[in-house]
């Protein structure tokens, strides 16, 4: 791809790490909460149609998909009163839905399964469940369907962040789609970090426009950082001579900082341009991209020269570095 003095190498906006929670973040959660348990009709502790209340229905479903549970080991589980839920199995006793045997290494503590009539109560259960959730679902078109249930993985998903290890990266090769994705991300990012304007999502797409329609696979390439199969950031490594590689379009999503992607990406375009034999990379970038300036000077490379410039809506300072290889 040839050399134009207005290409940029972008950025990776420094994130920041979990901050004061704010009263209106709070207020939303508990908002949504009211709502969903309205919508679920458990408000008054009983789940749909059935004779179970929802703490009730989520001992039933435990002890249907897990073997020799002990009450201990439920109520660990599902974070229970140790007193609520010794008052559930002892109903549940007396219904004759469960079996009890002390175990061999506590006394004091009951091994639970599920008895026939145990088994057919929670068939009842999960019919009725599927059945209203379906009924919830049916009025929505498919489209909205889905984004629905993809949000509810998203909340799932944040929400388990916090005690789970966070998902591996990997970095790939670009799908169909992404490079649109590419486009759409450094613009809203840039937009929401910076104040660009439209102008610089223009030259971003110009910029992919070019790499694709020239696109020269033994001396150029992009990589696409992708978690649990969704693009979370890119760089691209383009010729600029026949000794010179330019790297552009460094992006990072902010849930995915602080993992040392942005590290991973300039470190294979370092090693891609070194073989194919360039001698020397560089990268145009702005001097307000604090974080993606870190990793360029982390990765060896050296400003080597400044200018202020008016672009994308903003008084900037344009930065040219370079390394050799």
């Amino acid at each position: 791809m040839p050399n134009t003095s207005s290409s940029l190498s972008s950025s990776a906006p420094s994130g920041g790490s979990a901050g004061q929670v704010s009263d209106d973040q709070v207020e939303a959660v508990r908002a949504f909460n009211r709502f969903y348990t309205r919508k679920l009709g458990v408000l008054d502790q009983q789940l749909l149609k059935t004779p179970f209340s929802l703490s009730e229905a989520r001992v039933l479903y435990e002890l249907a998909h897990r073997d020799a549970l002990s009450a201990k080991e439920i109520g660990i589980e599902l974070g229970l009163d140790p007193g609520y839920l010794s008052r559930i199995v002892q109903n549940f006793d007396e219904a004759g839905l469960i079996a009890r045997k002390p175990l061999a290494t506590d006394r004091r503590q009951y091994q639970l399964s599920l008895t026939a009539k145990g088994r057919q109560a929670f068939a009842r259960l999960e019919r009725s469940t599927q059945e209203d959730v379906a009924a919830m679902l049916r009025p929505l078109a498919e489209a909205d369907r889905t984004r629905l249930t993809g949000a509810m993985d998203t909340v799932e998903k944040l929400l388990g962040m916090a005690r789970a290890e966070p998902p591996p990266a990997s970095l790939r090769d670009p799908r169909p789609g992404d490079m649109g994705w590419v486009v759409q991300s450094h613009g809203a990012l840039y937009a929401s970090e910076y104040g660009f304007d439209a102008g610089f999502e223009a030259l971003v797409a110009e910029i992919v426009a070019k790499y694709m329609t020239s696109y020269d696979a033994s001396r150029e390439r992009c990589w696409i950082a992708d978690i649990e199969g969704r693009p979370v950031g890119s760089v691209f490594l383009v010729k600029a001579s026949d000794d010179v590689a330019k790297l552009r379009l460094l992006l990072l999503d902010p849930a995915a900082r602080g993992r040392g992607l942005g590290q991973r990406l300039v470190a294979e375009c370092v090693s891609f341009a070194r073989a194919c034999g360039y001698r020397r990379m560089t990268l145009w970038t702005q001097s307000i991209l604090v974080g993606a300036r870190k990793i360029y000077q982390d990765a060896g490379f050296k400003l080597v020269a400044s200018e202020p410039h008016r672009s994308f809506g903003q008084n900037l300072i344009g930065e040219t570095w370079e390394r050799d290889l």
